[in-house]
């Protein structure tokens, strides 16, 4: 049969694998063909792998085998995947789109990469991101900008800006993304996919290039609720290399609504200048959606949620200058030779770490440095701790926080490049989830002039099945 890449789900093609429509290895190729003939104007790709068709045939032998005997085999057994740059893969090239990493060959696996591979996945490819997932566009990369496969003029958003694009132009059936501020769900709403960020420790770092320590998370993308609820289950759970990892017991989350979960919105919050009118007109219309289903909507009070997009550029790039402190040229990667040990460590960065880096590096520097730090960081600390029992309080009354997931459509290829007080902007809905640490997940929920837009929906910490739940009702995958 020809494989209906566009309309194909991890569901539907786990269906097909199970009745021998096609193997895992004509999967892989059809993505592998569609990777050929679209990622030279996308963009997505920064590398394909050359064994994943060899990966597709073990696979296709562990399906053929529990075929004969009558079993079901795993979800993610024989599924193509794109995995974002700066998770790695033992063995294989882990740039974080950076020439200061170029050529750096991972030694190990990540942990989250490690459990798609040990459930069949086959990894396609590592994806186009903004450097060291600094970024809110994809345009920052060293390799140059992935572009939005509905309309290759714009943007299609960032920092996981390949993997958001490899999933909308059926170049992958899925995807892992890392989110620090939105670079998951953001992308996700540009493109039109699914994008989940989970409860922060959900997911294991370990292997992934740290940003925000306090910050990031891993998650998937999807075509549906679905899909990504089933990448979820596969990649989550506790991790002795990741002493910040919890356990599906570590929240007893409870919920407000009997039957379906209550939604909460927070009317304060959406009534800036900086949002679309297209994106208002798509977030009224779900609201409509949900009351439709038979959801209560409530409005909600969050006093301290301006505050988030300061805070958290407060407190990201500190944590950034921390991070970024291991890239000395010493170690691993690119290295330039100086008069000395330190003009080595400033000739490799100079010559190895683009604009954005640099300038998170400098703002995390200052707002940490003698005299700054009581001033900055740990005043920033303590209206994240307000933020976060704002958040709190709305779920004794609420169970999902509905917003836009970002204020506008993809906007254009360098429209925003000169400046990043703009660009920093994009990130005002999503900041939230990261400096509070609840999950939170990017629908598609309309379009505007032929390009998506996001609803983005919150829960309570460990609460990833309200999202799924209101996900699926919303899209009509469940009635």
């Amino acid at each position: 049969m020809s494989i209906d890449l566009k309309n194909l789900t991890i569901t539907k093609a786990h269906e097909h694998l199970k009745k021998g429509d096609f193997t895992a290895a004509e999967l892989t190729q059809a993505y592998l063909d569609a990777i050929a003939a679209k990622n030279k104007s996308i963009n997505a790709y920064l590398e394909v792998f050359k064994d994943a068709l060899e990966a597709a045939k073990a696979a296709d032998k562990k399906i053929q085998e529990a075929n004969s005997k009558g079993a079901d085999f795993p979800n993610l057994l024989g599924i193509p995947f794109a995995i974002k740059d700066n998770i790695l893969i033992k063995g294989k090239t882990a740039s974080s789109a950076s020439k200061i990493l170029e050529d750096y060959t991972a030694t190990y696996y990540a942990t989250a990469a490690l459990k798609l591979a040990q459930a069949g996945a086959i990894f396609l490819g590592r994806t186009n991101m903004d450097e060291f997932a600094m970024g809110g566009s994809t345009e920052n990369s060293a390799y140059g900008p992935t572009k939005n496969p509905h309309d290759l003029e714009r943007v299609a958003g960032g920092s996981s800006g390949g993997s958001a694009a490899a999933v909308a132009a059926d170049m992958s059936l899925a995807a892992l993304g890392s989110d620090t501020g939105g670079s998951i769900r953001q992308p996700a709403s540009f493109c039109g996919v699914v994008g989940l960020k989970p409860t922060y420790g959900a997911v294991s770092r370990y292997g992934v290039m740290a940003m925000g320590s306090s910050l990031d998370q891993i998650g998937p993308f999807g075509k549906s609720v679905t899909d990504t609820e089933t990448i979820f289950n596969a990649i989550r759970g506790q991790d002795p290399k990741d002493g910040t990892t919890i356990t599906e017991k570590t929240y007893s989350p409870k919920r407000v609504g009997a039957k379906k979960p209550i939604i909460g919105i927070p009317r304060h919050f959406l009534t800036g200048d900086g949002i679309d009118k297209s994106v208002m007109e798509a977030f009224e219309s779900a609201v409509e959606t949900f009351k439709a289903k038979g959801y209560e909507v409530k409005e909600i009070q969050l006093p301290n949620v301006a505050n988030s997009l300061p805070v958290y550029y407060v407190l990201m790039p500190a944590e950034v200058s921390s991070n970024m402190a291991r890239y000395d040229g010493m170690r691993y990667g690119l290295h330039k030779d100086g008069a000395d040990g330190i003009a080595d460590y400033f000739e490799t960065r100079r010559e190895g770490l683009g604009r954005e880096v640099i300038r998170r590096i400098l703002l995390g520097t200052y707002v940490l440095s003698s005299g700054y730090y009581d001033a900055y960081y740990n005043r920033a600390n303590a209206v994240r701790r307000m933020i976060t029992e704002d958040f709190l309080k709305a779920f004794q009354s609420v169970d999902v926080i509905i917003t836009p997931t970002a204020p506008s459509p993809a906007f254009k290829i360098g429209e925003k490049a000169s400046d990043p007080v703009s660009m920093y902007l994009e990130d005002i809905f999503t900041v939230t989830a990261n400096l509070t640490g609840l999950p939170a997940m990017s629908v598609p929920c309309g379009m505007a002039e032929k390009l998506p837009i996001g609803l983005q929906l919150t829960a309570r910490h460990g609460d990833e099945a309200a999202l799924f739940q209101a996900g699926k009702e919303f899209l009509g995958e469940i009635e």
